[in-house]
């Protein structure tokens, strides 16, 4: 058994290097690299999906046939909660939300920008339509979007000053 656990530990080692990249040294190697990851089908071996209509077919061919009835049932907000720190992390790591992706291209053209929003938005969706219910894009886009402004208003407002400075305008 231990050896089993050092070769395992080896081996996923060994993976962890070579898929390791060094990161894009300027701003300019950074949006050269991220072009190109948005146009790739495939990133770090994994399939990207294209559209949210891929999104469902490709989390379908994913998930078995119990874990989909347990997450149709589960309330929506649930859904969100729930796989959070599951099927979210997996999707922003694997779709490569933060890096760039076909998906996380097309999601920002929607709006949403942040890789959790995006998750949680293909998970509130996918969500309804296995239950059969109207995705309701636009409202749910609109919501993200208010959500972030209130976020955005939350920070300034509890916002600590820590340096306030005064200029003498010259005429």
């Amino acid at each position: 058994m231990p050896d089993k656990i050092i070769l395992s530990f080896l081996v996923l080692n060994y993976a962890v290097s070579v898929m390791a990249q060094d990161p894009p040294a300027t701003e300019d190697e950074f949006e050269k690299a991220y072009q190109k990851r948005i146009t790739r089908e495939y990133v770090n071996g994994v399939y990207i999906p294209k559209d949210l209509a891929d999104c469902f077919i490709q989390l379908n061919k994913l998930t078995d046939d119990e874990s989909k009835i347990k997450f149709k049932k589960m309330s929506e907000e649930d859904a969100a909660k729930k796989l959070h720190f599951s099927l979210v992390r997996w999707m922003i790591y694997n779709w490569a939300f933060y890096e760039g992706s076909r998906l996380s291209y097309y999601l920002k053209n929607l709006g949403i920008s942040h890789p959790d929003d995006m998750a949680q938005f293909i998970i509130l969706t996918y969500h309804r339509n296995l239950n059969k219910n109207k995705l309701e894009v636009k409202a749910l886009l609109e919501l993200f979007a208010e959500k972030k402004e209130n976020e955005k208003k939350k920070r300034l407002e509890e916002g600590e000053v820590i340096h306030e400075e005064k200029r003498k305008r010259e005429n």
